[in-house]
């Protein structure tokens, strides 16, 4: 498998639509370390690109890591960006909804049409046309959890803060994008990029896929080929955002900060941002520019992939339990 297709899936499959950002480090700008990771290797990334995501090895298993990155303005209003992957173990989608239930709203992302009624989870399989179909499937591959299977997006506290399906279509045919500009975007920049840097040929990618497929462990070794892949999902999406932006990730963002500033004038305190990781950049910047400062942020544990053997690592992962629980690091 090409590994441009792989990029695509990740974007369609709603896998966080990337992540990167600035945050998740404390003020001084090292790494958050604690005494249940500081023996864990991370994966590859230089101290000066911390991200909102994170794959982090085990031997040869691991954990893949959401931020949640907190911003406080100089009236003392807090802001949570939540970033997301879409797909995950129901135990990480429960625990952020105990965390969101603390906050004064939480906005959240979802192109859905123009008055549809939000869905309680059981009341039925979301939509998403083929989109949906694609994370159905990616859940089924992964032994993994549908977001809005589990997250109750009926919560009163919760308010809707995303483009209509019809505002969604509109904007992209005026951009004259598509997803098939996307899967080209991504080609090109996936050719580019095995020219300037050495990295696994999209061959090695494709045997590596085809091997995950015939294993009889094949939900483990596909989250520990994703993860990797995700790990690195900044340099994928510059081949996807255009230089004046796109309509996934900036049109959907102003409406998202636009949300936030109505919940900011009428006094609220506490607000959270559920989006996909892969937003926290662009809304990270905007904020900023709104005179907000990161002030602290934790991981979230989204999925565990265990080491396939007792001794295939020194090391062990993020302890479950603790005072952070079972699937939470938090730095000041």
């Amino acid at each position: 498998m090409p590994r441009w297709i792989l990029r695509i899936s990740i974007v369609a499959f709603g896998i966080g639509f990337g992540g990167v950002g600035t945050p998740c480090v404390p003020a001084n700008g090292e790494q958050p370390q604690s005494a249940d990771t500081a023996a864990v290797v991370p994966a590859t990334r230089p101290a000066t690109q911390p991200s909102f995501l994170r794959f982090v090895a085990d031997g040869d298993g691991g954990v893949l890591q959401t931020g949640i990155v907190d911003y406080r303005n100089a009236a003392g209003q807090v802001v949570h960006l939540v970033g997301a992957v879409h797909i995950g173990e129901r135990l990480y989608y429960q625990q952020l909804q105990k965390t969101f239930a603390g906050y004064d709203t939480l906005l959240f992302e979802m192109v859905k049409p123009d008055g549809a009624a939000i869905l309680k989870p059981g009341d039925g399989r979301h939509g998403g046309g083929w989109i949906g179909g694609l994370q159905r499937g990616m859940q089924d591959l992964l032994d993994l959890d549908y977001q809005l299977d589990v997250i109750d997006y009926t919560a009163k506290n919760f308010v809707h803060a995303d483009l209509t399906w019809e505002k969604f279509n509109a904007l992209r045919e005026e951009r004259g994008e598509s997803w098939l500009s996307m899967a080209i975007g991504a080609a090109m920049h996936d050719i580019q990029r095995q020219r300037d840097v050495k990295q696994p040929s999209s061959d090695v990618m494709g045997f590596a896929m085809l091997h995950a497929m015939m294993s009889d462990d094949r939900a483990r070794e596909m989250r520990l080929i994703m993860g990797r892949q995700i790990e690195n999902i900044e340099d994928q999406m510059s081949g996807i955002d255009g230089p004046n932006g796109s309509v996934i990730i900036t049109e959907r963002n102003k409406v998202a900060l636009a949300a936030l500033q109505k919940q900011l004038d009428v006094g609220k305190r506490n607000i959270g941002i559920f989006y996909g990781a892969g937003h926290m950049v662009d809304m990270q910047a905007r904020l900023l520019k709104m005179g907000f400062t990161p002030i602290a942020c934790e991981w979230r544990t989204a999925w565990t992939i265990a080491r396939s053997k007792p001794d295939a690592g020194a090391s062990t992962a993020p302890a479950a339990g603790g005072a952070a629980g079972p699937s939470t690091q938090r730095s000041q």
